[in-house]
């Protein structure tokens, strides 16, 4: 059975983060809670148990705020989605939270609807990277069974030439870019050029240059 998603609450008051995550809990969400960026982060190097799949930050807390801790979260590439939680909510902050990539920032007090409301959507949107970062994952596994020569031969295909322009540019006959193709499709698994070409630009893979 796979676990619960669970929500990585962090904020320095006590009595708030204790208030906030019985209201959580109440509202059917697993909560796991920090005192500190310091306490989240520690737990974030230790593998067992896994990351929170969102997390709802207090924005003014000692030593790391809630936003530096986001711009760390941002450099170590850990992609959690974020709700801020603030008492002193501005258009500045606001807009620097969103810019660091920010779903939501609540302000205090916070009512039940509105926070249920943004974690539900946090918890939707880590649903989402989670499924595309698993098929990117599986999508590099395939790409790493093309030989270098396939490799080659789906960085032309990708720039929408026709067979015949392709095996023009490789210097090769129509015939043997059919083959080629007809095997990069299968071993990555998908039917179409369309499918190729959203495929090379989710693996960051460019089309070949144009020919001189």
């Amino acid at each position: 059975m796979n676990p619960s998603p669970s929500v990585g609450l962090v904020d320095d008051d006590p009595a708030l983060r204790r208030a906030l995550s019985r209201l959580l809990s109440a509202g059917g969400f697993s909560v796991r809670s920090f005192s500190s960026a310091a306490d989240l982060l520690n737990s974030l190097n230790h593998p067992d148990p896994p990351p929170p799949d969102c997390l709802v930050l207090d924005v003014q807390m000692p030593d790391t705020t809630g936003l530096d801790l986001l711009d760390l979260l941002n450099a170590s590439g850990l992609d959690i989605p974020v709700v801020f939680l603030t008492g002193h909510g501005t258009i500045p902050l606001t807009v620097r939270a969103m810019k660091s990539g920010a779903l939501n920032v609540l302000t205090k007090p916070v009512n039940d609807t509105d926070l249920f409301a943004a974690v539900h959507a946090a918890l939707a949107t880590a649903a989402t990277r989670k499924a595309h970062h698993s098929r990117t994952a599986d999508a590099r596994k395939r790409l790493a069974s093309l030989t270098p020569r396939e490799r080659e031969v789906m960085t032309h295909l990708i720039t929408g030439k026709l067979n015949k322009q392709t095996a023009a540019d490789l210097h090769t006959c129509e015939q043997t870019i059919k083959v080629h193709r007809m095997r990069i499709l299968r071993k990555l698994d998908i039917r179409s050029i369309a499918e190729l070409t959203r495929l090379a630009a989710d693996l960051n893979i460019h089309p070949a240059p144009p020919t001189p």
